[in-house]
């Protein structure tokens, strides 16, 4: 819900500089002309970008206490092909994933500052999940080996101008999170939970423990 209220909150200052571009674009007098004209457009923009801004902030969630962010199961459909479901929350999305291994790509929105005296948590957003072949040729061959599981709209993507701009807007970090490869096995179940040192898979029944044994 927080960051729905802050998305909330873009929303709604982007909605004031709308209503404040329409007033001056449609004004009786035109005194200034085409500076006018150029400045009313331009708030037009901000609200606009405003407004995309408060979308992507809207697609982070709050990092559940005490829980696994999701959990990862496979299930095998042909050979090196399986269908994977991830469980966020009460939210199960199912991909098709070829590989021998899976990887997890995720970003972190952490508050500091004046934000994190209010009371505001960190966020997360899961990014890509890739499936790797350990054999070359195999994986320039195969099909599904990146899914994408969250997208900024139209280029507005807030964490990655925080990253690339290397700036935090003294409240708020950027970082990158992964689960690096870890093997694909046919009945797999694994939890993902955020420690101090980022992500950390688990594995949560015996096809997972074995096919971790065996790749190791």
């Amino acid at each position: 819900m927080q960051f729905i209220g802050l998305a909330i909150g873009f929303a709604v200052l982007a909605f004031v500089v709308l209503l404040f571009a329409s007033r001056i674009l449609t004004g009786d007098r035109w005194l200034m002309g085409w500076l006018r004209g150029m400045f009313g457009l331009s708030l037009l923009a901000v609200a606009l970008v405003g407004g995309l801004v408060a979308y992507d902030i809207s697609t982070y969630q709050e990092i559940p206490q005490d829980k696994p962010l999701f959990t990862l199961s496979v299930q095998a459909q042909t050979a090196q092909r399986y269908q994977v479901t991830i469980l966020e929350g009460a939210v199960e999305r199912t991909f098709l994933l070829d590989g021998d291994l899976w990887q997890l790509d995720a970003r972190q929105l952490k508050w500091k500052g004046l934000a994190d005296l209010i009371g505001l948590q960190p966020g997360y957003r899961l990014e890509t999940l890739n499936g790797r072949f350990l054999a070359i040729e195999q994986q320039e061959l195969a099909q599904f080996t990146e899914v994408e599981l969250a997208r900024s709209l139209y280029g507005v993507d807030f964490w990655y101008w925080l990253r690339t701009l290397q700036k935090d807007l003294f409240i708020v970090d950027a970082s990158a999170l992964r689960v690096n490869y870890l093997p694909i096995a046919d009945g797999a179940v694994y939890s993902v939970n955020l420690v101090p040192t980022g992500l950390l898979a688990k594995p949560l029944n015996s096809a997972a423990q074995q096919a971790l044994k065996d790749w190791q």
